[in-house]
């Protein structure tokens, strides 16, 4: 059999442009390769045109959208409702912990000891720690155990147990295991201490563990009685919240450390919905009046200008919040329990959504928000500051 004669140089050049677009037969494309191999020339500008294509049509990324997942329930639920669903309140805890879910069944075995930075701000400074990817995950579930707890779930973090003296001849006597501690830091850190003594799998069962627990929570709170919602609050130590606020606060945290853990192992994360963004925005915007005058109590703010009994007018911060999720808040600087409108206005700041969210977790200290402003600069500055005091670790 005799093989096929060689095209002519002319003619495998003319099908460099079509060889560089994958626009070729098998046969052409052969005919070409086999070419570029002996001429060098042609092999430069192959190079060129391959090198010109890449540039018209970039690669796409192998990695799944993050909100493919919330994309598909939306549409399978839009088609064919759940027969008990979520309650409103409850929704962006669903999406954000799915969301989270998803990104920890993408990644590898070696990522859980990815290093992550978790900041905050305690009030006068800037603080920040490095954990594990396990240890983020535990800290979710720890004080989402709050947020069980008063749905009468299991607590996740266990009692210490107290420390009792060794008797003569051997015996140890019974004492009672410490109390379970109230605080998200003193819970988290006995989360951390009890899961040092783990022999193995920590990680997949600290995924486990904050799964199963953030599934029963969305299905108590599907089943739970309408009034629930108003009626239950959640205490966090030296504060509470009412149980949809709590499930917002969750939501918030979620999608922050998510964020955190994206970072450490170069995932890719988009923000919450803007619907559920703007609320994450609004739960913030109405705790800062309490934060101002906590911060007052303890010596890291100038006492009010006035004194203003409950419902009484009194001096408001304009805050507007720009882009996704964003709105307006007039903000009570005297007293949290004073009307703020815009009749008391004295000073306006403006930041972006994502800016503003990121200074409310900490990520952001108050000097350095991006935001603009207008009025009395002390009343900017309360309000920056107690926003970022919001954040924990």
């Amino acid at each position: 059999m005799t093989g096929r004669a060689p095209r002519p140089h002319p003619a495998l050049t003319s099908l460099l442009g079509a060889w560089a677009l994958a626009a070729c037969s098998p046969a052409e494309t052969a005919a070409v390769e086999e070419h570029l191999t002996d001429c060098a020339s042609c092999a430069e500008e192959a190079v060129r045109l391959r090198d010109a294509v890449a540039l018209l049509h970039p690669e796409d990324s192998l990695d799944l959208d993050p909100s493919l997942r919330s994309r598909v329930l939306s549409h399978c639920l839009g088609r064919r409702p759940a027969r008990i669903p979520v309650p409103g309140w409850a929704a962006p805890y669903e999406a954000e912990t799915a969301r989270l879910d998803a990104l920890l069944r993408d990644i590898d075995e070696q990522d859980w000891r990815a290093p992550v930075r978790l900041a905050w701000f305690d009030g006068r400074r800037p603080a920040e720690r490095e954990v594990s990817v396990a240890a983020v995950i535990s800290h979710l579930t720890a004080v989402d155990g709050l947020v069980a707890g008063s749905l009468g779930l299991p607590d996740p973090v266990p009692a210490p147990a107290a420390a009792v003296p060794v008797l003569s001849g051997g015996g140890v006597p019974e004492a009672p295991a410490g109390p379970v501690p109230a605080s998200p830091d003193g819970r988290t850190e006995a989360l951390w201490t009890a899961e040092d003594g783990l022999s193995s799998g920590s990680a997949h069962s600290a995924h486990a563990a904050w799964r199963d627990q953030s599934r029963a929570l969305i299905r108590s709170a599907s089943f739970a009685a309408a009034d629930t919602a108003a009626a239950t609050n959640v205490a966090y130590g030296p504060f509470s919240l009412p149980l949809r606020d709590a499930f917002l606060d969750r939501a918030f945290e979620c999608w922050v450390h998510a964020e955190d853990v994206a970072d450490a192992v170069a995932y890719p994360y988009e923000p919450p919905a803007p619907s559920h963004l703007h609320r994450m925005i609004d739960l913030a915007a109405r705790m800062l009046p309490g934060a101002i005058a906590g911060r007052r109590r303890a010596g890291l703010a100038p006492p009010p200008h006035i004194l203003t009994t409950a419902g009484a007018p009194g001096r408001a911060l304009h805050l507007e919040v720009e882009g996704s999720g964003g709105g307006h808040w007039y903000i009570a600087l005297d007293s949290p329990a004073a009307r703020a409108s815009p009749e008391t206005e004295v000073a306006h700041v403006a930041l972006d959504g994502l800016e503003f969210c990121r200074l409310a977790a900490g990520r952001v200290e108050p000097e350095e928000a991006a935001a603009g402003q207008d009025g009395d600069p002390e009343a900017i500055r309360d309000v920056l500051f107690a926003t970022a005091s919001l954040s924990r670790l």
